[in-house]
């Protein structure tokens, strides 16, 4: 396997040869001197060319090179005032891998900008741009916190199936797909699985993986396809036990970020500040109110709209300093069959959203348990009972108080970090518009 030297490496190994390999970032040929800028996923080195001193194959080969093509040059690391990072390698052999076609769709280099779209399309070269390849090992890091939280709490992963008989959240916004000649769906979310999971005495329990919403929607902070971790823990006092868990989870993923990623963060002139715990935490009824002060007047009953979202946003950070807020108690006429009413206010349910700079990062809270309850509800809503049995039947021979949220890792990290569109932290984004590559 060839060395991937990285740049932190190059102090201790001056004078020594080294083979190093990668993406030509830029040419610079100025004269009696060429420089090559060596992109790799560990970082950028300068190869540099004096005329004189290497020999003129090693110059030809230099002169023709191409931006993104992939070469492999061994040579001798020297520090250097002018070099980028302080060091050099001065070449005793270049050897051209792969030549890049000209001209580029796109520039790895960001000095020509390229609009979302040809950026999605030419998603190979724009992960090229270091800033872009930092917004993956961002995330990487997160998720690597969130999952060593729930784990240190005693959480097992367990994977739930993407492919479902019935819709479990009502409403026209699923995928169907053909299953052996049945009609099937691409899940919204994997909550009933999680549920039953917790039916049969696992415990703590959290997934994680895509979800579908065939939703038209053409908004920054839209993805037909993303990806959620979705913890579930049972014998829960109330919801507010799920928010303990969810707030260190963030906090561990923060944490995490700062620990691994600091490059990175350097990169993209952030800092990763980590949130005063515990969030904030607002409910209804008295969210109308605020709203109402706040020149916002919804109606009872009604659930949040994106006006509200960002009212309260800043509401919450002129009284508590924060970007992160719980909203608790949502109206029940708003919430699916399987959220748990609060017994003294029915009209209310132990329903939680996590919010973030005003927008919604996760859903969740405490789930309904008694059977008698749950398939009551199931009627209340319209649901079909018998299309449901396959989840309600379970709750018939003794089901824990529980509860649990999904959470948004694209999401997050796409508000985490600035960016201009939940796409820009998705890999390979879907929306209603794109499907390649």
């Amino acid at each position: 396997m060839e060395e991937l030297l990285s740049i932190e490496e190059l102090p201790k190994r001056v004078g020594q040869r080294v083979t190093v390999s990668g993406w030509v970032h830029d040419v610079r040929l100025l004269g009696g001197i060429s420089f090559v800028l060596l992109r790799s996923s560990n970082g950028i080195i300068q190869v540099t060319v004096p005329k004189k001193s290497v020999a003129g194959e090693v110059v030809d080969l230099v002169t023709s090179l191409h931006q993104e093509d992939i070469i492999t040059a061994m040579g001798v690391v020297k520090e250097s005032k002018i070099a980028r990072n302080g060091f050099e390698i001065i070449p005793e052999s270049v050897m051209l891998r792969s030549a890049s076609a000209v001209p580029l769709p796109l520039d790895p280099r960001g000095l020509t900008e390229a609009s979302l779209d040809t950026r999605l399309s030419w998603r190979s070269l724009d992960l090229r741009r270091p800033e872009v390849a930092a917004v993956f090992r961002i995330e990487d890091a997160l998720v690597s916190g969130f999952e060593s939280s729930l784990r240190s709490s005693g959480f097992i992963r367990v994977f739930t199936p993407s492919i479902i008989g019935g819709i479990s959240e009502g409403g026209a916004e699923v995928f169907k797909i053909d299953f052996y000649g049945k009609e099937a769906f691409l899940r919204q979310d994997p909550q009933l699985h999680r549920q039953l999971a917790i039916a049969g005495g696992l415990g703590r329990i959290y997934d994680m993986g895509p979800s579908w919403r065939a939703e038209l929607s053409h908004t920054p902070r839209h993805i037909s396809e993303h990806r959620t971790i979705a913890p579930e823990l049972s014998f829960i006092t109330d919801e507010r036990d799920t928010m303990r868990v969810e707030e260190e989870m963030v906090l561990a993923g923060i944490r995490e970020v700062n620990s691994k990623c600091k490059g990175e963060l350097e990169l993209l002139n952030l800092m990763a500040k980590l949130p005063k715990t515990p969030f904030p935490e607002l409910t209804f009824p008295e969210i109308y109110e605020i709203l109402e002060k706040r020149g916002h007047a919804l109606a009872r009953g009604e659930d949040l709209d994106r006006e509200s979202e960002k009212l309260l946003a800043e509401y919450v950070m002129e009284k508590f300093d924060s970007d992160f807020f719980f909203v608790n108690r949502f109206p029940w006429k708003v919430k699916p069959f399987y959220v748990m009413r609060v017994d003294e206010q029915p009209q209310f349910a132990r329903s939680v959203d996590l919010l973030y700079k005003g927008v919604e990062l996760s859903s969740g809270g405490q789930r309904e348990h008694r059977y008698s309850n749950l398939v009551e509800q199931v009627k209340e809503k319209g649901v079909d009972s018998e299309g449901i049995r396959w989840f309600t039947d379970a709750f018939m021979y003794g089901v824990p108080p529980h509860g649990g949220f999904s959470f948004g890792i694209e999401r997050f990290t796409a508000m985490f970090l600035g960016l201009g569109s939940v796409k820009e932290a998705a890999l390979f984004p879907r929306d209603p518009e794109r499907l390649q590559p």
